[in-house]
């Protein structure tokens, strides 16, 4: 009996490739095997291409991955990047503005900055002491004075930086980057996180694929010589492993066969193959030997204070080398609480300065004199900043105006964009949303972020939702 609810399945293309006469399909098969990208080494799944294989942009692209510099906890801008000396006259004294709510609402006279700043390369742009290192490198950045936060919470804010929506469940910019762009990497994940020691508050859903398939979710490298955990094979030979992954490969095809296209499964199948690709790959990247000593002494590996962020800044370079698109770098654990100072921010952010001011320098330096920084787009920052009050011998969380920078792949260097009252409390001028740093983001490699959709739950859901402009003033 014919029910008329009932309606035909769509015939999809790899359908109408795979049951078409006279040999089409096969001759289809054939053209697309010469493509690395799309071949059959790696194993594709059986019903869809290689989710990793690189995508063309929207339009021609000036960086082709990106190095986000995360430092968690929220860097005081009056102190980095930012000099107020209206706070150093008024050291002690009220706060002559109008206060706003901060997290825990204990709110102390204004403090004045414990750091000098000086003026420093053509540009002449002013950097705290904080960082001796990043401040040679000054004519490479964009310093974006005018930053604007939605949330004023830890939480929050880094799922807002990561995924421009301040709740958990949504895909990181890592994994849109990945979704829209593939990687040019078949070995490696194409978005890896190296965590230097502290996962931020929001844990491992900042970096979340969240709604796109699960194969485009960041990847946890730990710090050390061994980065990814289960990476070392248990079969007795290489075969053995071998037959274990075509037998599973042949079930989920046979379920693919069945449903029909599914990401779920076809992520599963793509992970199974990667996971075993990286068995070479990592041993292979994790490898300093072919390191120089003058490189490795750029990037402070040899010093205890900058070892551990300055061989996560060269593994980084050496990501970018092989083609991985996003890299995070976490901040590493030093008895504080990352650059959330409410306390200690003279010792507190010293300490986190001299942990990655040098190895960032370096990094910066390594790209560029490898030709790679033009191609290659950094971005520094917390999710919020500071406040111009003492909380004690520290500062609360401001997410009224702070301050990130971005370099290469595109930036106009030596350049300062927008700009906070007196006192660095609020920006008044050119402001940039979180959804704007993404959308310019995504416009340098390729991309245009009102056209980088994903159907879900019944929307063509993007990384900016529908919000957010290029912020053209800082584009070379």
């Amino acid at each position: 009996m014919h029910c008329g609810r009932y309606h035909q399945k769509p015939l999809t293309r790899r359908d109408m490739l795979a049951q078409c006469a006279n040999g089409f399909g096969a001759l289809a098969l054939a053209a697309l095997t010469q493509d690395r990208a799309y071949g059959l080494e790696p194993a594709l799944p059986a019903h869809g291409q290689n989710p990793f294989a690189p995508k063309p942009s929207h339009f021609p692209a000036k960086a082709k991955s990106v190095i986000f510099l995360f430092m968690d906890g929220g860097p005081s801008q009056m102190d980095t990047f930012d000099p107020k000396p209206r706070l150093t006259k008024e050291n002690g004294q009220p706060i002559k503005a109008k206060v706003e709510p901060t997290q825990f609402n204990n709110i102390g006279n204004v403090l004045g900055s414990p750091w000098k700043f000086q003026q420093y390369g053509q540009s002449g742009i002013p950097v705290s002491e904080l960082f001796p290192n990043i401040a040679t490198c000054v004519d490479d950045l964009a310093i974006i004075r005018s930053m604007v936060s939605n949330f004023s919470e830890h939480t929050n804010a880094n799922y807002f930086i990561h995924s421009g929506h301040g709740q958990q469940g949504r895909p990181s910019m890592g994994a849109w980057v990945n979704y829209g762009l593939g990687s040019e990497c078949q070995n490696l994940p194409g978005f890896i996180v190296l965590n230097s020691g502290m996962i931020p508050p929001g844990g491992m859903d900042c970096f979340a694929s969240g709604f796109l398939p699960a194969t485009y979710q960041g990847s946890m490298f730990q710090k050390g010589d061994s980065p990814v955990a289960d990476l070392t094979r248990l079969e007795a030979t290489p075969e053995l492993q071998q037959g274990k992954l075509k037998l599973l490969k042949q079930l989920d095809g046979g379920l693919l066969r069945r449903m029909g296209p599914e990401d779920k499964i076809e992520s599963a199948i793509a992970n199974y193959e990667l996971a075993f690709r990286m068995q070479a790959a990592v041993p292979d990247l994790m490898d300093m030997k072919t390191e120089t000593p003058a490189t490795q002494d750029l990037y402070g590996v040899n010093e205890p204070e900058t070892a551990l962020f300055g061989q996560q800044c060269l593994v980084a370079r050496r990501l970018v080398e092989r083609g991985v698109r996003f890299i995070e770098l976490l901040c590493p654990n030093l008895g504080f609480d990352r650059w959330d100072q409410h306390a200690s921010l003279k010792a507190g952010h010293e300490k986190n300065a001299k942990a990655v001011d040098k190895p960032i320098a370096g990094l910066i330096k390594d790209l560029k004199s490898r030709g790679m920084l033009d191609s290659t787009l950094l971005i520094w920052g917390g999710e919020f900043g500071r406040t111009p009050m003492a909380q004690g011998a520290g500062r609360d969380h401001n997410p009224f105006g702070y301050t990130m920078w971005m370099c290469g792949g595109g930036i106009k260097g030596g350049t300062i964009h927008g700009a906070t009252d007196e006192y660095g409390y609020r920006t008044v001028e050119n402001k940039v949303e979180v959804h704007d740093l993404h959308a310019t983001m995504l416009h340098l490699m390729g991309m245009d972020h009102k056209r980088l959709t994903y159907r879900f739950s019944g929307r063509d859901m993007r990384l900016t939702d529908v919000f957010g402009e290029v912020i053209h003033p800082i584009l070379a």
